[in-house]
């Protein structure tokens, strides 16, 4: 398969072709069945770029507009490369009013990025996500998988730096 722009062929590896046609069969139809293929997507080119969508979209026999709506939508269907690290910070009312702004701006100061950016290392990303679902323990920050919920402080914040370096 050529894409769009004329770049080399993306597919799926045999494994996940094979994962792909197993997860068919669960949805009722093939757009039900976008998130899950996008997820082995991710898993297998590590971002979801344009043709890497493009491709989910034909396998899906979906436009590439609906697999572009979808992962834009959802924070954890990166479209940019992230580093080893992602750290996410909750913006949402609770964690801004309890001090994410102030979260920010330590981890960029910490860094030496802004929001959006990974360090030259590679090592880490900083984002902010619009709900980490824990409003009652705010501010919250997201590292890859692992929630930090208890009312993060950037004393906190430098542990977990610590221990991620």
């Amino acid at each position: 398969m050529v894409t769009s722009n004329g770049s080399a062929s993306i597919a799926f590896h045999e494994e996940n072709e094979r994962r792909f046609q197993k997860l068919l069969p669960h949805y009722p139809d093939r757009e039900a069945a976008l998130i899950p293929a996008l997820h082995l997507a991710l898993e297998q080119f590590g971002h979801l770029s344009a043709d890497v969508m493009e491709y989910v979209a034909a396998r899906l026999k979906l436009p590439p507009s609906k697999v572009l709506s979808v992962s834009s939508f959802y924070t954890m269907l990166h479209r940019e490369s992230l580093g080893r690290y992602n750290i996410q910070v909750c913006r949402t009312l609770s964690c801004a009013l309890a001090g994410s702004e102030k979260l920010i701006d330590h981890l960029e100061k910490r860094l030496g990025i802004k929001v959006g950016q990974t360090t030259s290392d590679g090592k880490f990303t900083l984002s902010t996500a619009e709900c980490l679902a824990s409003c009652g323990t705010a501010p919250v920050i997201q590292v890859n998988t692992d929630v930090y919920d208890e009312n993060v402080s950037l004393e906190k914040v430098d542990e977990i730096l610590a221990r991620l370096r």
